[in-house]
């Protein structure tokens, strides 16, 4: 036998409520109509599902039963309501974002949490990824955005491309290295330390080559690479090795007092960091309130990075 689950969670309404009235009130339908479902289940199934002459109204045990799964259904449908509501607006639901890895450990992973302190029902699922495996992994929907460094010119057809920190890099070192001493850095004093390769992939192996160039050599002492950031940190906090870093990483790190800046300057790149997305495709309504989220968040700290390399590291 199959019942009008309609007629069973009017049935479920009406006990719940007290009266036709009152549960037809509930649903938002009229009393009539619900009259009528409630004659049309007790000539299905057979039998009474309400003890006659009781006020409030009282069930049959049948009665009892079946409203019992016309509650299972209310809520059911309560919930799947709730889902798409919490979808649409961005409150539940997946992001898969892919980041670059500095970044993503020194700043994006703090978002992420503050994210989820504000919309616990969403689920972050991040990747480590470089340009190139971002740009394939957006262009088969396996990400929905990337959080990465990137120059004008490498951005290609079909992406969006949001800024959210201008580049700025720096040579990093532990906070007593014997460098920061010298009253006046000439570039073959960067020379005489080893160095901290980025890891492969990376931009900053570009930057690297790049202040290689400005100061006039072909090689450098290397004596560690393919480390993660903490890696990183924990070398140069231990040695007197010589790293390039996007500065904001590095003031990510200034509480721990760990590493500092050396304040050399040092070939910039055309490069920023922002939010990569495919023009066109689906998008995630969960995945854009993240993408709003740090693009808030960003704009608050960009400032306060600013004030701090002024001020701190080159004391303007």
């Amino acid at each position: 036998m199959r019942l009008n689950e309609r007629h069973l969670m009017q049935l479920a309404a009406v006990l719940d409520a007290g009266g036709v009235s009152e549960g037809a009130a509930m649903l938002g339908l009229t009393q009539p109509a619900v009259s009528r479902s409630l004659a049309m289940l007790e000539a299905r199934v057979g039998e009474p599902l309400f003890l006659k002459g009781r006020r409030p109204l009282q069930p049959t045990p049948l009665g009892a039963q079946l409203a019992a799964q016309g509650r299972t259904i209310i809520t059911a449908s309560r919930k799947a309501s709730d889902a798409v509501q919490g979808f649409m607006k961005g409150t539940k639901g997946v992001v898969r974002v892919g980041g670059v890895p500095f970044f993503m450990d020194a700043m994006i992973s703090r978002m992420v949490g503050e994210f989820q302190n504000l919309e616990p029902e969403v689920t972050v699922q991040q990747s480590y990824l470089n340009l190139p495996e971002m740009v394939a992994a957006l262009e088969g929907n396996q990400i929905d955005l990337g959080i990465v460094p990137i120059g004008v010119l490498d951005l290609g057809p079909g992406f969006e491309f949001t800024e959210i920190l201008p580049g700025r890099n720096i040579v990093a070192c532990r906070p007593d290295h014997p460098l920061l001493r010298n009253r006046r850095l000439r570039a073959h004093d960067l020379t005489s330390f080893p160095w901290v390769a980025p890891l492969p992939g990376s931009p900053l192996m570009s930057d690297l080559q790049m202040i290689l160039m400005s100061i006039g050599m072909s090689d450098l002492n290397v004596r560690y690479s393919g480390g993660s950031l903490m890696s990183v940190i924990n070398f140069l906090a231990e040695t007197d090795a010589l790293a390039v870093l996007p500065f904001s990483v590095v003031f990510a790190q200034r509480k721990e007092n760990r590493v500092t800046v050396l304040p050399y300057e040092i070939p910039q790149p055309n490069r920023s960091l922002g939010i990569l997305r495919r023009v066109g495709g689906p998008r995630s309504p969960a995945a854009e309130r993240f993408a709003g989220h740090v693009i808030t968040a960003f704009e608050n700290l960009k400032h306060i990075i600013k004030r701090h390399e002024n001020a701190v590291i080159w004391g303007r």
